[in-house]
């Protein structure tokens, strides 16, 4: 199988190849994909399409809801994804296309009953053109129902942490590593410029009647302690950046980074703690 940056991150460094982080991340994972799928009301028959499927997450679920008649059309802008889902899916009631979310050209007017994406928007630059198309694929009375981080909320509130530790003990390591993370990041990144009042305005500018916006905010929440480094290390915030290891050794001196490897080991009893906002919304095509 092919690979690029998308089903890299998907199935190797989101996790790190471990099973326990994998299992670390499956609870919120289901809490996400029943959420989206809860708000898209699927019924029995349905033709649901779900953009930037993934490893199949959102589309996966929504096939056990459309039942036997029904049908899920995966959509992503990465072969090896695809792949990945074909594995997985019932073939007689699945369909399988390469495109990206604010040009769904292979889909025609008006042949879904319900859209679905999960983390997609944060990666589209054109994110009203991906509403625009949204709203053509949908028949009338079609629903839409998303699901995205706000990655903004962390930066506005001056909460961005590495790793959810505390950086007192080693500010100046934080600081060469927040640099490094910036360079890598794209020139124009699309993950920060938006924040949930935008998802509504863009949604009501496509024509989506009966929006509805569910967001969270959360500030300084505990979680779990780090306990595998070696795994994290091996882990990506997301696939437009390197790993945490890799930026680690570029931005580092040895020493530095022995330093930062001995704080983090000496952190695995203490609960990270982290600054994040979520967004769920809804609407409908008018009929």
């Amino acid at each position: 199988m092919g690979t690029d940056r998308w089903a890299s991150w998907l199935l190797r460094h989101r996790d790190g190849g471990s099973a326990g982080l994998r299992a670390q991340f499956a609870p919120q994972l289901t809490d996400y994909r029943d959420g989206v799928l809860d708000r898209a009301t699927i019924t029995p028959g349905d033709t649901v399409l779900d953009v930037g499927t993934g490893t199949g997450l959102i589309g996966l679920g929504a096939l056990e809801r459309v039942g036997p008649h029904g049908r899920v059309i995966f959509s992503d802008v990465s072969p090896a994804l695809l792949d990945e889902c074909r594995r997985q899916a019932d073939p007689d009631r699945s369909t399988f296309v390469q495109a990206v979310a604010d040009d769904l050209s292979p889909i025609p007017d008006t042949s879904v009953d319900v859209v679905t994406t999960r983390s997609v928007l944060i990666y589209v630059a054109r994110k009203p053109a991906a509403f625009a198309e949204f709203h053509r694929v949908l028949r009338p009375g079609g629903r839409l129902s998303i699901f995205e981080p706000i990655n903004s909320f962390p930066v506005r509130t001056g909460r961005n942490t590495v790793l959810g530790l505390d950086p007192a003990p080693i500010a100046d390591l934080i600081t060469k590593i927040r640099a490094a993370y910036a360079a890598a990041a794209p020139a124009a990144d699309p993950m920060l410029g938006f924040d949930e009042r935008d998802l509504v305005r863009w949604a009501d500018e496509a024509g989506f009647t009966g929006v509805r916006l569910d967001y969270r905010a959360e500030i300084e929440v505990p979680g779990l302690p780090i306990t595998d480094w070696a795994a994290v290390r091996r882990t990506a915030p997301n696939p437009l950046v390197p790993t945490y290891g890799k930026v680690l050794d570029a931005a580092l001196t040895p020493g530095e980074r022995e330093r930062f490897d001995a704080y983090v080991e000496s952190q695995t009893a203490v609960p990270t703690r982290h600054t994040m906002a979520t967004a769920y919304l809804s609407g409908t095509r008018a009929g």
